[in-house]
């Protein structure tokens, strides 16, 4: 029997139904969004697939768009190419890049796209213009621009896997060795000093330091692309041995001692993180630049020019400007019996003038060579009661404890952290190294 064209035309309609149903019911509903549905299904174009990524094992699928329903370009920005110029290459008319350029502004504006960055190119129908710009700048996030009638523009954060990791390291040459030859990245080193900074000298790590860490690396598709916060941490320098314990609650946030008292001090140890001390505090030191004995009433730390300077402490600018042999300097009063002084800037952060308000770490100027100085440091001073005075031999009083049902909890979490730091194996004294532990997965 002949079929009639109208139930050819119908019959195949159904049988394209059906091959769509089987696709849409083989994919995990929990990891189908609506945008995919709406790509799979065919909806109009006023439907917009902006969606989150989904989690599937199938490669055809990313951004939440299927590409086997699209043309497919995928590239990087290269030297002096703008976003018009790669979607005109595209067909997108310049009074539609104007109009997406404008929505965008508040989402993702178009002129931080940077060079080396990727995008990628959907294009619904061969010959004419495409559909969909999806542009990544960070690892942690993807920008989807709609070319289409509306030009909507989204924002996706990528879901982020936490694998809780144990570790430990020895210093057998120095901390950052200690640090990646155990496989750790250089984000460790920096998330232990902000942990530990108040307690630990890192400018005077010594062979035979030690240390032990529990923190959260993040992973997005498996791949590892940054660390969290350290939850606990351990540090042996020389015979004094310190733990910290990462604490939030709505009462209390940061890190604590043993007894639940703030790591966070009133002065931090130094001005400038990863620096060495050039010069320390000497009543007699021989002075490089004017060639004879004068005492040196502040510690230099050398570091690199243009490196942050951070105030150690909260307080008031009293003063900021430049003397023949300062140079450049900012000089803070904290309170009524401590102030300090930071020389030899190379410039002052914005806004540096006397009777602005700062906070602890935050940047004050960068480091130079102005004045009496022979290359890139900060000379760093610090008064008690109007006299210049070490301050690395300063016993500042520590802060006091936290208190009621928020030290009850800590202490519980406290007890079960220390129990596992102690767990933790140091690598052999001669190498120094060992394989790191990945313990439990945690999914937010």
């Amino acid at each position: 029997m002949k079929l009639t064209k109208r139930r050819k035309l119908l019959l195949g309609g159904i049988a394209s139904l059906a091959v769509i149903a089987t696709i849409i019911f083989s994919l995990p509903k929990t990891d189908l969004n609506l945008s995919t549905s709406a790509v799979l299904a065919g909806k109009s174009a006023t439907e917009s697939p902006l969606s989150k990524p989904i989690t599937i094992e199938d490669s055809n699928i990313k951004y939440g768009f299927v590409f086997d329903n699209y043309k497919v370009t995928e590239g990087e920005f290269e030297k002096n190419e703008v976003l018009g110029a790669v979607l005109q290459r595209h067909d997108v008319p310049y009074t539609q890049i104007d109009k997406l350029v404008k929505k965008a502004t508040a989402i993702f504006d178009v002129r931080k796209m940077r060079v080396g960055k990727s995008y990628t190119i959907l294009v619904s129908e061969e010959g004419k213009a495409a559909d969909y710009l999806i542009y990544e700048p960070s690892p942690f996030y993807y920008v989807v621009y709609d070319l289409r009638g509306g030009t909507a523009v989204k924002m996706v954060e990528r879901p982020i896997e936490l694998k809780e990791t144990e570790n430990s390291g020895v210093v057998t040459a120095s901390l950052w060795n200690a640090i990646v030859d155990n496989g750790m990245s250089y984000e460790i080193a920096a998330k232990m000093e902000a942990a530990l900074a108040w307690q630990v000298d890192f400018h005077h790590i010594q062979k035979g330091d030690r240390f032990k860490l529990i923190y959260n690396e993040q992973y997005i598709d498996g791949e590892s692309v940054g660390v969290g916060n350290i939850q606990a941490a351990y540090f042996k320098n020389g015979r004094k041995e310190f733990n910290a314990y990462y604490y939030e609650d709505e009462n209390y946030t940061g890190y604590f001692d043993d007894e639940g008292r703030p790591m966070k001090k009133a002065f931090l140890k130094s001005p400038v993180q990863y620096a060495r001390i050039s010069s320390a505090y000497n009543l007699r030191r021989f002075h490089p630049v004017l060639r004879r004995v004068k005492a040196h009433l502040g510690t230099d730390y050398a570091a690199p020019y243009g490196t942050p300077i951070l105030a150690v402490a909260s307080g008031t600018v009293s003063r900021a400007g430049r003397t023949r042999g300062n140079g450049n300097f900012v000089k803070i009063r904290h309170d009524k019996t401590y102030e300090t002084q930071y020389l030899h800037m190379r410039k002052f952060a914005k806004g540096m003038k006397p009777g602005v308000r700062v906070n602890q770490g935050d940047i004050i100027g960068y480091v130079g060579s102005t004045g009496l100085a022979t290359g890139p440091h900060v000379c760093f001073r610090f008064w008690k009661n109007g006299r210049q005075v070490d301050h690395r031999k300063q016993n500042l009083p520590p802060p006091n404890p936290m208190k009621g049902e928020s030290l009850e909890v800590f202490k519980k979490m406290q007890i079960e952290m220390a129990k596992r730091l102690i767990a933790i194996e140091f690598p052999s004294e001669e190498d120094g190294v060992k394989s790191k532990m990945e313990k439990t997965v945690i999914d937010p």
